[in-house]
């Protein structure tokens, strides 16, 4: 069983309605406990960095959360469920993230249209089972302003071309994030998206 990870500011809705339709079993929790029992994890996200962390508190999920991927189970993070995994943000003030990889969440720094909102192409760095089937250049679809600036550059999974190139996904272990939204993303989200059923499939 997949846990999605209910924490009041997920994108529950596009998520859950494709997991069904590549008949992935899941199940909506917001409990502790459901997210230590499951075998393998996703953490959606939209909206603000620090409201977000706060209700992660308040659900008590962020130590839950960092003993699931430090057991090295296999974890989804998607948009913001990327950039929470950082040191730390720079949305709206400095805010504390879980801390599960070094680095840090910046605003994009260039003169194009903030947020980036559509579609763009991410090159791979890793050849890794999360994005087994995904040809570099394959498009995905993008919203945000901020991006992941990791400290350890190996845990690069793609990179995408804003006016510069950021970091657009990492991996490390079972652990997987994607700036992009995997379920907006066409045949190539949903091909991520059963890549991940796989790992969990497999452990």
């Amino acid at each position: 069983m997949i846990a999605l990870i209910d924490y009041g500011m997920g994108n529950l809705g596009s998520v859950s309605n494709a997991l069904r339709f590549i008949g992935c079993e899941f199940e909506i929790t917001s409990a502790p406990d459901g997210l230590s029992s499951a075998d393998g994890a996703i953490l959606p996200g939209v909206g603000a960095f620090g409201d977000c962390m706060e209700n992660l508190r308040e659900y008590s999920l962020v130590e839950a959360i960092r003993d699931y991927v430090a057991a090295d189970r296999p974890f989804l993070g998607i948009c913001l469920g990327l950039q929470l995994l950082f040191g730390e943000s720079e949305e709206m003030g400095t805010h504390a993230g879980l801390d599960i990889v070094p680095g840090r969440v910046v605003r994009f720094s260039h003169d194009r249209k903030i947020p980036q909102i559509g579609w763009n192409q991410i090159e791979k760095r890793q050849d890794c089972p999360q994005l087994e089937g995904v040809p570099d250049g394959s498009y995905v679809y993008f919203v945000h302003s901020y991006h992941v600036v990791p400290e350890d550059e190996s845990v690069i999974a793609t990179t995408t071309e804003y006016s510069y190139e950021f970091c657009s996904a990492i991996r490390r272990g079972n652990l997987f994030a994607t700036q992009f939204h995997p379920e907006k993303s066409s045949e190539t989200g949903l091909q991520i998206l059963r890549n991940f059923v796989k790992v969990v499939e497999g452990q």
